[in-house]
């Protein structure tokens, strides 16, 4: 049963990570990285065709082994976050109350990328 569910999970996580390829708003590499996890506990031949990947397996097995997130994936975060603030504070003109912690939550994410090594 729990191998359905992660499976599902799974896919699940790389449509949303494909639709993340063409959205600036949506990231690809952490559903990738939550995609490949529940592959793991799933489906080996998934798992496999992720971190073999052309173009996202290096940066999903430079995760599982350093933890390290690529220089242009933190500026591609830092870049889509900025966005994604600006485009919530002119599309809904929100008061401090909701700017300051969004704000404070998308900063704590980025804080949490530009940590790990590169």
């Amino acid at each position: 049963m729990m191998r359905a569910v992660f499976l599902a999970l799974g896919l699940v996580f790389v449509g949303l990570g494909f639709v993340g390829a063409f959205l600036p708003v949506l990231p690809t590499t952490p559903f990738l990285i939550l995609a490949a996890a529940c592959f793991a506990r799933s489906s080996q031949r998934l798992e496999s065709w992720l971190l073999e990947h052309r173009r996202f397996g290096p940066v999903l097995r430079e995760w599982r082994l350093r933890g390290a997130i690529p220089r242009k994936a933190k500026l591609m975060a830092l870049a889509g976050t900025s966005f994604g603030f600006a485009w919530f504070m002119l599309g809904t003109s929100p008061g401090p109350a909701a700017a300051i912690p969004v704000g404070l939550l998308m900063l704590g994410g980025l804080a949490y990328v530009f940590s790990r090594p590169s």
